[in-house]
């Protein structure tokens, strides 16, 4: 290959690379994730945003982020180093070099860590409140007889509470940052080959737990039936798959695959949207793994076994 040309190959997808500097990929694809959330991206790329902040955590990933888009690097890779210097000491060695962790999590951690440091006390909102947080309505239906049983008083949430005969109900609103989707259970038995069956399911499908009708069974704290639906959908929705399992002996992965539309998500059915624009442009799809940075075609993207997902809503 003409090395000028695997140099544009490489530099002109404007995509950065991290490096993996030890079981650190749990970082990187976080980091990767959050990069392509435009206002938070342009939020830390101007230090005068938050140079309030006295957090060596808010100012490690505004570097990290002026580094990933700086216009002028032509190395195409960047370390994240100095960020997961900060990321051990403010997690107080949770999430430290050298040791494996839940992506999920740690978004989790980090989301919520920076919305700590960066509030403003007046208004307790930040620019992660601003792009992720969005309101859920919760209805649980608990037996009266097990509240009696427990010894229990019931309270009304803030939307009220409805007694029935022998059912209390509880209305409450809720924020979140991330949405938690519930897989189908994988197959027990092998195909007529002998091979453990791959399942499929549609995001439609699993999405239904929040259209308000769907009805969740929980055992804990006490016998309840929950229904989740979405009232406020947030400029930049994070959904995340419940992948793993932890039983007694090991942590249990579930293989079923999630096809999801590449773009364009439509979820008028299940949460209160706004009119969508139609003049979107055809954008390209990349994979990034660590310093491994590659075009791929939409539909290998929906092939993947997708663990979390963040989708923009369309003004």
């Amino acid at each position: 290959m003409d090395p000028i040309q695997a140099i544009a190959d490489s530099l002109y997808t404007l995509k950065v690379g991290l490096n993996n500097i030890k079981e650190t990929d749990f970082v990187n694809v976080t980091i990767q994730s959050l990069m392509r959330v435009t206002p938070l991206r342009n939020f830390f790329l101007i230090p005068e945003n938050y140079r309030h902040c006295k957090s060596p955590l808010v100012h490690r990933f505004g570097e990290l982020t002026r580094k990933i888009w700086h216009a002028r690097n032509f190395k195409g890779q960047v370390s994240p180093h100095e960020f997961l210097q900060a990321v051990m000491k403010a997690s107080k060695k949770r999430f430290r070099i050298g040791v494996q962790s839940n992506p999920v999590e740690f978004m989790s951690w980090l989301l919520n860590t920076l919305h700590s440091d960066l509030r403003n006390t007046k208004k307790n909102t930040s620019i992660i409140y601003e792009c992720f947080q969005g309101e859920l309505e919760v209805v649980k239906e608990i037996p009266k007889n097990t509240i009696c049983g427990n010894d229990q008083n019931t309270e009304k949430g803030s939307d009220g509470g409805d007694d029935h005969d022998n059912i209390t109900t509880e209305t409450s609103r809720m924020p979140f940052l991330m949405l938690g989707l519930d897989l189908p259970p994988p197959p027990l038995f092998k195909d007529v080959m002998e091979k453990n069956i791959i399942p499929q399911v549609p995001l439609f499908n699993i999405l239904k737990k929040f259209d308000g009708e769907a009805v969740t069974e929980v055992v804990r704290p006490h016998v309840a039936r929950m229904r989740y639906h979405v009232t406020r959908l947030p400029n930049y929705m994070i959904l995340h798959m419940r992948r793993f399992t932890k039983n007694n002996f090991f942590v249990e992965k579930n293989p079923t695959l999630v096809n999801f539309p590449v773009k364009n998500l439509e979820l008028k059915d299940y949460i209160p949207l706004p009119t969508p624009k139609e003049n979107e442009k055809l954008r390209s799809k990349y994979e990034m793994q660590d310093l491994h940075v590659s075009e791929t075609l939409p539909q290998m993207v929906a092939l993947s076994e997708a663990y979390m997902q963040i989708y923009e809503q369309q003004q």
